[in-house]
């Protein structure tokens, strides 16, 4: 028994100096990487700035260098960092040229344009761009195509295809679960809803899908062509061969590639670039590294403020978890403080608003206006659009002085919609839990779905999404100086890509970024400026002081539990816990 007490102790003693030994190391390490994210990074002479085009190409993407432990094996692409890294490498003499990698990328046809066009004024730097890829991805094979040399493994694979949407539609699968969604809506292009209402996309829904397909595709095929030199009517022949199960041969036929080399040969070609000898290594630096590279700064009097507002727009703010898979956020009670920050500090003369959103609650999205209406009336404010500014998205955009968008960002969607879940045959048929209710009023239970809604319920929240929609329609109105009913011809919930936008008057102008800060700064008549960019983005260690940062076991457990009904438990969760009115875009055109 004394021997038993004797190494249980030890075991429990040891235990707990492993705890804590991995508890300093761990604090260690974290601090070396909160002070390593801190300090510029330093770049070597001769270097390559390389950048590996795999992932997925987020608007401000946070590191997570801890994603090991949730089993994540990739990092989001940073599109600022990836801009920002192009346009040092430009005039930084360290620099020489840039080696793009194909590879597996996923990206929306705006971002993916907006890193295009850095490329191609990189180019007029005089220093060289190589690309090279074992595979590319239709969007990663766009972006290399700005490149002055393409070139592809001799068994590699270069995927061009064209442009596809297909949304799924959930509303038999939720019928067999015993439950019904309770829609109202205004605006017959208004596609969010589709999913629980339809089994297939309506005409209308159809034919502006196809629309801003065939916008988008346009876009791409013409900037490939004038950088490949190949007709566009080459191209779509090209895409309706199905280029991802030819040869690589048939790219380089076809010029869309310019030699087919192993990476061997590649780093030769490098090396020769960069005037090296065949055994020397090559020197290459990270889009980070780069991006964060001390810049000789002439501080100017005024800042031109770039102010990021990307994700769902929500009542409450919920930030952005990499531990629990929620994706970011922005909400009223912190865009409008951060917006009056902004107007009340004289070194501010103008505030671009960057948005990236496919809108959200239309309560939140009308709070955001006002604060903007404010702002203008201290300084000029633009907007720049990055893959979608639609619905909500666009409610917040429309008041701006200027509003700047990609030709392939999708916008507009004016229009708002309600959805109340029906529960009621789910939880009696199917579960066999029943319900009872006391209540002092007639509607006390009103939205709790675990009935349906009666008929003079169903009334009021029509009634209350309509006054909703003349309130959205009349915004657009007021800001792009349009009469009511021409707002409400190309209104109706119809997204629009933003080459369609601007002949209808819904953006002033299309462009970047860049553009638009060079706009507003012209607006409030400033040479000399500097660029400022907030809010400061969320160092990735917090998430881990998140409240609900432990969520992910207990979903994994939900799953196990519910198995087949997990996927309409969740969605029953999320309509619950958001606002019933929204102003926003599909939930997902699933664009391939």
């Amino acid at each position: 028994m004394k021997d038993f007490m004797k190494y249980t102790l030890a075991t429990i003693v040891g235990l707990l100096a492993f705890s804590i030994i991995s508890g300093i190391i761990t604090v260690v390490s974290m601090a070396g990487i909160m002070a390593s994210e801190s300090t510029a990074s330093v770049v070597d002479d001769n270097s390559i700035l390389r950048i590996n085009l795999s992932g997925y190409i987020e608007e401000r993407a946070e590191s997570d260098p801890m994603s090991f432990l949730s089993g994540g094996n990739s990092e989001s692409l940073a599109l600022d960092e990836m801009v920002l890294s192009v346009q040092k490498a430009a005039t930084n003499d360290k620099i020489k040229g840039i080696y793009l990698e194909g590879g597996s990328l996923a990206a929306n046809s705006a971002s993916a344009q907006e890193f295009r066009q850095a490329l191609l004024d990189f180019r007029k730097s005089g220093k060289f761009i190589i690309a090279y890829g074992d595979i590319y991805t239709q969007q990663a094979y766009y972006i290399c195509s700005a490149a002055d040399t393409v070139l592809l493994n001799p068994e590699g694979i270069l995927d061009w295809h064209g442009l596809s949407s297909q949304p799924i539609f959930y509303k038999e699968a939720m019928e067999k679960l015993g439950v019904k969604m309770q829609v109202f809506r205004v605006g017959s292009f208004k596609s969010a809803v589709e999913p629980f209402t339809n089994t297939e996309m309506s005409e209308a829904n159809r034919e502006q899908v196809t629309s801003y397909l065939t916008s988008i595709w346009g876009q791409m095929v013409a900037d490939v062509a004038k950088s490949r030199k190949i007709k566009p009517e080459t191209l779509n022949a090209l895409a309706d061969s199905l280029m991802t199960m030819r040869p690589a041969k048939a790219a380089l036929e076809a010029k869309m590639v310019d030699r087919l080399v192993y990476l061997d040969e590649v780093k030769s070609m490098l090396r020769h670039k960069m005037g090296c000898e065949e055994d020397d290594k090559l020197t290459f630096a990270s889009v980070r590294d780069v991006a964060k590279a001390q810049d000789v700064l002439d501080v100017k009097d005024k800042k031109v403020a770039v102010y990021y507002a990307y994700g769902n727009i929500v009542d409450d703010f919920q930030g952005y978890s990499p531990l629990n898979g929620s994706g970011p956020t922005f909400a009223p009670d912190k865009v409008n403080t951060d917006l009056q920050d902004l107007a009340d500090n004289d070194e501010i003369a103008a505030v671009v608003i960057r948005i990236n959103s496919g809108g959200g609650s239309a309560y939140a999205s009308e709070q955001i206006w006002r604060q903007v209406e404010l702002l203008k009336e201290k300084k000029p404010v633009v907007v720049s659009m990055g893959g979608v500014a639609a619905s909500g998205g666009y409610y917040i955009s429309s008041g701006a002085h200027k509003i700047f968008a990609e030709p392939t960002t999708l916008t507009g969607s004016i229009g708002i919609f309600g959805m109340v879940p029906d529960a009621s045959e789910l939880l009696t048929q199917k579960l066999g839990l029943h319900s009872d209710v006391v209540k002092t009023n007639s509607m006390s239970d009103f939205g709790g779905g675990l009935r349906a809604l009666n008929a003079e319920e169903c009334a009021m929240m029509q009634a209350r999404v309509n006054r909703g929609y003349e309130t959205f329609v009349g915004r657009v109105a007021l800001g792009r100086k349009m009469k009511v009913d021409d707002v409400k011809a190309i209104a109706e919930g119809r997204v629009w890509t933003g080459e369609q936008a601007k002949k209808i008057g819904l953006v002033d102008e299309l462009g970047n970024l860049n553009d638009a800060v060079k706009a507003a700064a012209k607006l409030a008549k400033c040479d000399e400026y500097n660029v400022a960019r907030y809010p400061e983005a969320e160092p990735w260690w917090t998430s881990l002081l998140n409240k609900d940062a432990g969520s992910g076991y207990l979903e994994s457990q939900l799953r196990a539990t519910l198995g087949d009904y997990y996927t309409t438990f969740g969605l029953l969760r999320q309509l619950k816990s958001q606002n019933p009115i929204q102003a926003s875009i599909m939930f997902d055109p699933n664009i391939k």
